[in-house]
């Protein structure tokens, strides 16, 4: 693996991310919805750092299931609180093609939020397929598989305090 973005970085992009945020808000109450499992980092890290009042949502998006290319998206929204009538913060790890956010923003817009912003820890560049983008992006990346702070690798490497690249040897054969 070669390290991306180090854990100083991180935190540090994430603090501007943050008074972005706040600076957007001016203090109102928002409801932060984290798409799992890839933004439970970035989540915990973010509402420490936000500064007005906030409750804290789930909701389950997958499309890669163990692999890395993009497979049929599914959304799970049963561990979302109700959200009619709040401004929704939408908390998402990466914005890679867009369909997830995109898919994501479309069905919270169909509970009727006063509004949904959106904001992502990493933008890979050049991989847009939508024409949405985020509203707050913590970096941009290139187009390279990226692992830790949220991000996977068949279920492996969330854990990891930084994001990294993998090599080709790191993605041959089962991880163990």
């Amino acid at each position: 693996m070669k390290v991306l973005l180090s854990p100083t970085q991180l935190q540090d992009g994430i603090q501007q991310m943050a008074d972005q945020i706040s600076q957007h808000y001016q203090g109102r109450a928002i409801t932060v919805v984290g798409i799992l499992t890839g933004s439970l980092m970035l989540l915990a890290d973010l509402i420490r750092m936000l500064d007005q009042p906030i409750r804290i949502s789930l909701v389950e998006a997958s499309s890669y299931h163990g692999t890395t290319t993009r497979g049929e998206l599914t959304i799970n929204p049963d561990l979302l609180s109700d959200i009619k009538g709040r401004d929704i913060l939408l908390i998402d790890d990466i914005f890679d093609t867009g369909y997830t956010l995109q898919k994501v923003i479309r069905m919270i817009e169909d509970l009727q939020p006063n509004s949904v912003r959106s904001a992502v820890l990493l933008l890979k560049e050049g991989r847009q397929e939508v024409e949405l983008r985020p509203d707050f992006v913590g970096f941009q990346i290139p187009d390279q598989f990226v692992v830790g702070y949220g991000l996977d690798y068949q279920d492996l490497f969330r854990n990891l305090p930084y994001v990294a690249t993998l090599e080709p040897e790191d993605l041959s054969g089962e991880a163990e």
